[in-house]
Parts: structure tokens; C-alpha cells; sequence
């Protein structure tokens, strides 16, 4: 097998060449080179803290910040070469400076380790990639907002087991979704609030002998404060398995939707139209048009999952602190954040793209006697108890489903049958618009009461 050269870094120690194979699997650089922006910010703080404590010479501190800077406008050109025998971010930067500044780049790594070093790179970017994730959630909450609005008389069914089941507001069935995303939305920012501490000045696990001063890097990066045990600061992955988590439940939450879409807007059913320009069509076919987007947002859900599973297992087996089982954490995390990224974006051009077929939807409300429930409240008005208005309605739709009539399709004398208490007004409540402004409790579905949740929610996301 042929043998590699040694490796600089801790050449001085191994008396053989890392074998090529090794070096394939050890070098992780095609992954994280996403993070040359964090790991330089990174290393432009803890430099400039190293000056300022008068651990290195304020001359060479410049020189290496000057090295650094040049380094990432380098990468950004796409100017920068990224290679394989230097193993990760980290040592390809620092190969770079060494090439630029010469000797004096060997004094950036005082007082730090790479395994202190990747996870506050990693910290930066999950942070930030959390807020990039909010951002795309914003939208799509805005873009719930705009439909509903347009939608706050528009009266579909409610289902529950996917039977129609009461009538509902459109407008109020879109809040519905937007719940779950604000829901999504603080899912993010509490990931970033609970990784807010910086891991930078742990080195390899116990610490340093410098004397560092890790409150001003930590305030230079954007963390709230530094981590308070160097061991758990180099073993923690939690940040980047809560993003997973995250990621995972706005997947879900995207997944039900596009599910709903898909149904609603097949020929069965037939509730809504989907913009051509999110539809795709047959090879064979000449008349198809096929929702693909929801379906791809739906089945990219399950690669979302893996990758928290993934992550789960390869930490729960590991002792403290760091091992390189610990590389595996990066090509999920960014895999999630790209995935879930296209995702946000196709469900927030389908919700723009939505038009409700309104009078299949009020159709569609009308059957399956979705106005029984108003009929029992009616009873247990007048006196009775709800389970016994409970058995009085089953009778009143049994007559209906006989007669093969819909409730509000029944003469008075047919009702009235059913109890003495029942009077002239009981013919209003199985109106479906009556049934709806009736359900005034809080986040219900009456028209005063979606107004308000929509007013709410404008607020909360402007």
C-alpha cells in the first residue's frame, strides 16, 4: 500500500506515513469547507485576544489577521484551493497563512486546539443558519396570512379522520398551519439561545495555561458568554442535534401540508388549484398535471429524519470528550439545512400560488350533516344534558340519511319531532355561516375571532 507523506502537524511523532486510505476517510475538507467563514471570524478574535493579553506580539497578531482576511477574499473568488493531505478547514487555512506570512503563522494556534476550534465553528454556523431558517419561515407565515385574508368568508370542511366534520373558515384552517410554524419559528431561536455560550479557549479538553480571556472572544463572536466546563465544551454536539430536531418537526409540519395540498387538490376531491408553475406533467400522459413540488417536500422529509437519527446514534456510544466519530456531524446538519431551505421556499411559492375552488368547498361542507354538533348545543340550550342531545342529533341525521337530505334540507315538522323543546329557530343553526360565527371561543373559528388571530399574527410577524 502506498504511504503518504507525514503530516506536519504531528509529524514529529509518527514514525510512519498515514496510509492513503486513511487519509480518504480521515480528511473531511469536501464537507467542511461551508465553514471557512466561521473558522476565519474565529480565528481573527482569538488572535486579536492573544494581542491584547500580550500573548503574542501585537506586529505578528496584524500580520496574521491581514493573512487571514486575504485568505477568505481568496475563497470567495474562488481563488483558494482546497486539498485533500490537509485534512479539514482548519489545517487548510493554516497551511495558506503559512504559505502568505511565512513562520509567524505558527503563532495563531496558541492556546487553542481544533477540537475547541470545530465546535465553535460549528456553533457560528448553526447560529447563523438557525436565523436563515427563520427568516424562510417568516415568509411562509406571511404568505398563510395573504391567503387567509383573501379568505376570511370562504367555508370549507373541517375533518377529523378525513371525514367531514364540522364547518371551518378557509382562512381559519390556513391559522392553523401558521400555529405550527410559529411554533417552528421560536424551535429555532431557542436552538440559538441555548447554544449561545463559546467553546473557544477549552483546547483539546481541560483548558489552557495562557492566561486567555474568553469573555472578550465570546462578546467578538456574538455569544452571550463562554462555556463554563473546557470537557463538555469539545464533547458537546447538543446544538447541532436540537437544529436536527428543529429541522426535523418544520419538516413534519411541511410534510402534513403537502400532504393536505395533494389531496385537496386531487381530481376526487377537488378543493383548491395549484399554479401551473409548480406543476409538472406526464411523459406519457398528454392531459397530467401533477403536483410534484408537494410530493418532493413530502418525500425529502424522510432523509430529515435520518439525519437526526444518524447523529443521535453516533453520539449516544461516546464517552467523554472528543473523538473523530464527532466529524460525522457536519454532512447531516448541512444536508438538513439545505433540505429544509428548498422546502420553505416551494411550500411558500404553493400556499402563493393557492386558489380555492370556493364553491366545492361549500358543497363539500354541506354534506355529511357537518351541522349535527350544532343541533345537539341547540338541545343542551333548551335544558338538556349534551349526552342526551347527543342521542336526540344522531336521531335528526338517521331521519336525514334515510331521506337522503341534508340537514338543512329538512322540513320543521321533521325536526320538531325529535323533542318537544324544539322551536321555530332551530332551522337557522343548520346554516353553515351561522354554525361558523357561533363558534365564538377564543382561536375558534368564528369570523370575529379569525379577524383577531389574523391581526395577532400580522403583529408578530411584520
Amino acid at each position: 500500500m502506498k504511504k503518504t507523506k507525514k503530516n506536519s502537524i504531528w509529524g514529529g511523532r509518527m514514525q510512519q506515513n498515514v496510509s492513503n486510505i486513511l487519509q480518504a476517510v480521515n480528511s473531511s475538507i469536501d464537507i467542511d469547507k461551508r465553514l471557512f467563514q466561521e473558522d476565519i471570524a474565529g480565528s481573527i478574535a482569538h488572535c486579536t485576544m492573544l494581542a491584547k493579553q500580550k500573548i503574542i506580539d501585537k506586529k505578528k497578531s496584524q500580520k496574521i489577521i491581514k493573512g487571514l482576511k486575504k485568505i477568505e477574499t481568496e475563497i470567495l473568488n474562488n481563488k483558494f484551493k482546497f486539498q485533500i493531505k490537509n485534512e479539514d478547514i482548519h489545517l487548510n487555512i493554516e497551511k495558506r497563512l503559512f504559505e502568505i506570512i511565512g513562520l509567524d503563522a505558527g503563532y495563531l494556534h496558541t492556546a487553542r486546539s481544533r477540537n475547541d476550534q470545530v465546535t465553535t465553528d460549528f456553533k457560528l454556523w448553526v447560529k447563523k443558519s438557525s436565523k436563515e431558517i427563520q427568516y424562510l419561515i417568516k415568509n411562509l407565515i406571511k404568505e398563510f396570512v395573504r391567503l387567509a385574508e383573501k379568505n376570511t368568508s370562504t367555508i370549507m370542511p373541517g375533518f377529523t379522520h378525513l371525514k367531514n366534520a364540522q364547518p371551518v373558515l378557509f382562512a381559519h384552517y390556513l391559522l392553523a398551519y401558521v400555529e405550527m410554524f410559529k411554533r417552528d419559528y421560536q424551535k429555532f431561536q431557542n436552538t440559538i439561545n441555548n447554544l449561545n455560550q463559546n467553546p473557544l479557549g477549552s483546547g483539546a479538553l481541560a483548558g489552557t495555561s495562557y492566561n486567555i480571556d474568553r469573555h472578550f472572544t465570546s462578546k467578538a463572536l456574538g455569544f452571550k458568554e463562554p462555556t463554563s466546563n473546557s470537557i463538555d465544551s469539545v464533547a458537546d454536539r447538543d446544538y447541532a442535534i436540537e437544529f436536527l430536531f428543529a429541522s426535523s418537526l418544520c419538516a413534519m409540519h411541511l410534510s402534513r401540508l403537502a400532504e393536505e395540498i395533494i389531496i385537496w387538490n386531487s381530481d376526487l376531491v377537488n378543493l383548491i388549484n395549484i399554479e401551473d408553475s409548480m406543476l409538472t406533467g406526464s411523459s406519457m400522459m398528454p392531459q397530467k398535471k401533477n403536483p410534484d413540488s408537494a410530493e418532493l417536500i413530502r418525500g425529502k422529509t424522510g432523509k430529515i429524519y435520518g439525519n437526526l437519527n444518524s447523529l443521535l446514534i453516533t453520539m449516544k456510544g461516546l464517552p467523554l470528550s472528543y473523538f473523530k466519530d464527532m466529524q460525522e456531524d457536519k454532512a447531516g446538519v448541512f444536508d438538513t439545512f439545505d433540505t429544509l431551505s428548498i422546502n420553505l421556499k416551494l411550500a411558500c411559492q404553493l400556499i402563493k400560488g393557492i386558489k380555492p375552488n370556493k364553491d366545492n368547498m361549500y358543497k363539500a361542507a354541506q354534506a355529511g350533516y357537518t351541522t349535527a354538533t350544532d343541533f345537539a348545543d341547540y338541545l343542551v340550550k333548551k335544558g338538556m344534558s349534551f349526552r342526551e342531545a347527543y342521542k336526540k342529533s344522531a336521531q335528526l341525521v338517521n331521519i336525514a340519511e334515510k331521506q337522503k337530505k341534508r340537514l338543512d334540507e329538512l322540513d320543521f315538522k321533521t325536526v320538531e319531532q325529535i323533542d318537544k323543546s324544539i322551536k321555530n329557530d332551530v332551522m337557522k343553526i343548520f346554516d353553515l355561516k351561522y354554525s361558523i360565527n357561533q363558534k365564538k371561543s377564543y382561536g375558534g373559528t368564528g369570523t370575529k375571532s379569525v379577524l383577531q388571530m389574523l391581526k395577532k399574527v400580522k403583529k408578530e410577524f411584520k
